[in-house]
């Protein structure tokens, strides 16, 4: 029973967070709401058994959080000062998320303490034979390798375009060029001369 009541409260809660982070308009709050809608879900996969796919989700996604901040910072020239001064003006908001992902975190506990005794997630009958770990890998690397292909290619290119659309080229700045390092001969590279005593390289002899 406790496991049912948790199940469609986290489901609630997943879709409410993520409605909002669409439709919030300060993007700290968006960030905040995202944090949410990973907590539920999290606790979702934990009611389904899976718990390697919800410690994933809350260590890389969530971990993920501090990047998206910095492109955000990035992106919309975001000012520190500012930002510092409305930090009183978000603690209640960011009090309230910390309240809600508590009591997930408490219902989620007390859902997988009684699943020995029967409870389940509705509709789910977790598996006995394999582990989590097994599953994943017999669905991504057999029945849906060219997807988990596709998947990081689609990754690969976002982190690509992130960075291209966030480097910017300051001018009189001198950059490594490899190419030019690399083809050079030993007559560019080395001068051989005899200075005078005392009298140090004058350019000319460099040349």
């Amino acid at each position: 029973m406790i496991a049912q009541i948790a199940f469609y409260v986290l489901a609630a809660i997943s879709v409410f967070a993520a409605l909002r982070v669409v439709l919030a308009s300060n993007p700290v709050h968006s960030v905040l709401w995202l944090i949410t809608a990973f907590f539920s879900a999290a606790g979702l996969f934990v009611l389904m058994g899976a718990e390697f796919l919800a410690m994933l989700l809350v260590v890389v996604y969530v971990g993920a959080v501090a990047v998206l901040f910095l492109f955000v910072v990035m992106m919309l020239d975001v000012d520190f000062v500012r930002l510092r001064e409305g930090f009183t003006r978000y603690m209640p908001f960011a009090a309230v998320v910390a309240c809600v992902l508590l009591f997930e975190m408490i219902l989620v506990s007390s859902a997988v303490a009684t699943r020995g005794a029967g409870g389940h997630a509705p509709g789910v009958q977790p598996a006995t034979d394999v582990t989590n770990i097994e599953t994943i890998g017999r669905v991504l690397y057999t029945d849906y390798v060219f997807v988990f292909q596709a998947a990081g290619l689609v990754l690969l290119v976002a982190m690509i375009g992130a960075i291209v659309l966030t480097l910017r080229h300051k001018p009189h700045v001198k950059r490594q060029d490899i190419h030019t390092q690399v083809t050079r001969s030993r007559k560019k590279a080395v001068a051989m001369t005899r200075p005078e005593t005392g009298a140090g390289v004058r350019p000319e002899d460099l040349v």
